[in-house]
């Protein structure tokens, strides 16, 4: 009798559309999800995740494992799973709770939680029965917030007071960086400086250096490339994720400031990112890869593994590199590149960076001068891949002078503005990512 018991149970997990004998069953999004949960009388769960992301490994390993949240999911929910650099238009709807992203909507595509990062099990179950028991949206859907159209292209004097008062006051004076406790150079607050900086204001010149000094400490000594970010208030507790989009940005910013002040430690710098960038991001075919895991595996954490040296680190192995090919991720490299060439006179940089584009070109570009992201996409197009790119020729352009890059550049431009919102601004996909709720038009 226990053996049939035993065997019925098996055959109902088997059958079950949320449970794998190795965890939930995750589903893609691109099948419409929404018309199965209707069906089956389910609430939809995403997981936004990431390749290189830390803290999705660990919740995969703990709080999915978990059997009684296993239980949970297979009784009521449909679990889809989602890599948000693969999917531009979700990662930008929701990249505010991430990452790991956890979003859960009613059979209608009606938004019910949002939660930001990890969820313990004992978390995880809580929200569960209690999206069961109250499908209600809680308070971190809220009500979502309107969106003027500004009445003039210019800053107000209110408006730069506001904006300069907020700049000034999220900076850290005692160990450089704008916020506190992730530590890591927020690209646009230090293109701000660097550009004051150049006007001669002194201010911004000591708060771009004193970022740009502490940063180096997150920088991998051994391999070079940037680590994503430290925690807890320190610039020496890193996160050891390494994603093309801080390894171009640090290339960028840190051979911005060589040309700038010429102290030969932000050229050390810049070279560090740029050899491990092309060292272990670069395809065979001469385009930019987009991550490296933070982790070897579930057992080898990169606290473990990036304290090794570079022979002891082989012998274990290579974390994960996430090997799709973007667009847009392309376009941030060869902006980088670039800049890194024309600090340095390095000829190999802008060789490198001219073969990606000619890839990108070849591989990535749509009849009518925008970008698809990669070989297949869910949607789009999407507008950050043809702004990355834009951006990249015309880079490409001001280097060396050939109209070809121009003439590639002019056209994504074009493309670009196909995106405007009649409203206001720019949609970030020409196509939804859903046909129900809030996920029926576009996100700008």
């Amino acid at each position: 009798m226990r053996l049939v018991r035993t065997i019925a149970i098996l055959v109902a997990l088997s059958a079950s559309p949320s449970l794998a004998a190795d965890g939930p069953a995750w589903s893609d999004w691109g099948h419409d999800p929404f018309a199965r949960a209707t069906a089956e009388k389910r609430f939809v769960i995403l997981d936004l995740e990431a390749v290189w992301c830390h803290w999705c490994h660990v919740m995969e390993k703990t709080t999915y494992a978990d059997p009684k949240v296993q239980e949970l999911l297979s009784a009521r929910y449909l679990p889809v799973r989602v890599d948000q650099d693969a999917n531009p238009d979700l990662s930008s709807r929701y990249g505010d709770w991430g990452w790991p992203a956890t979003i859960v909507f009613a059979p209608d595509g009606t938004e019910i939680a949002k939660i930001r990062g990890y969820i313990e099990p004992e978390r995880m179950q809580s929200l569960l029965k209690a999206i069961i028991d109250d499908p209600s949206p809680g308070p971190s859907v809220g009500e979502a917030f309107e969106v003027k159209p500004a009445a003039s292209a210019f800053l107000g004097k209110a408006q730069r007071a506001e904006l300069n008062k907020a700049f000034d006051e999220s900076y850290d004076e005692k160990l450089g960086g704008w916020g506190e406790n992730q530590k890591y150079i927020d690209a646009d607050s230090l293109d701000l400086a660097i550009g004051r900086a150049e006007a001669g204001d002194a201010t911004a010149t000591k708060r771009a250096r004193q970022t740009l000094d502490a940063a180096i400490a997150l920088i991998d000594p051994v391999w070079g490339g940037v680590f994503q970010y430290s925690e807890a208030g320190s610039w020496k507790r890193p996160h050891f994720e390494k994603i093309i989009s801080f390894q171009s940005q640090y290339l960028r910013q840190y051979s911005h400031a060589y040309a700038l002040w010429k102290d030969p430690k932000y050229l050390a710098a810049a070279r560090d990112v740029e050899r491990y960038l092309t060292s272990f991001l670069l395809s065979p075919d001469g385009a930019f890869h987009v991550s490296q895991d933070a982790d070897l595996n579930h057992d080898v954490d990169g606290h473990t593994y990036y304290a090794l040296d570079d022979a002891e680190r082989r012998k274990l192995g290579l974390p994960r590199i996430d090997k799709n090919l973007y667009a847009r991720e392309n376009g941030w490299a060869i902006s980088g590149l670039v800049a890194y060439h024309d600090a340095s006179d390095d000829p190999k940089a802008l060789e490198i960076a001219e073969r990606a584009a000619k890839w990108v070109l070849a591989n990535r570009a749509l009849p009518d001068g925008g970008f698809r992201h990669g070989e297949t996409d869910r949607g789009g197009p999407f507008l950050g891949d043809t702004v990355a790119m834009g951006q990249a020729l015309l880079d490409l352009y001001a280097a060396t002078g050939n109209r070809d890059w121009l003439t590639a550049a002019a056209k994504a431009g074009d493309f670009v503005a196909g995106f405007r919102d009649e409203a206001g601004g720019f949609f970030t996909a020409k196509t939804s990512e859903g046909k129900r709720a809030c996920l029926q038009s576009p996100q700008n």
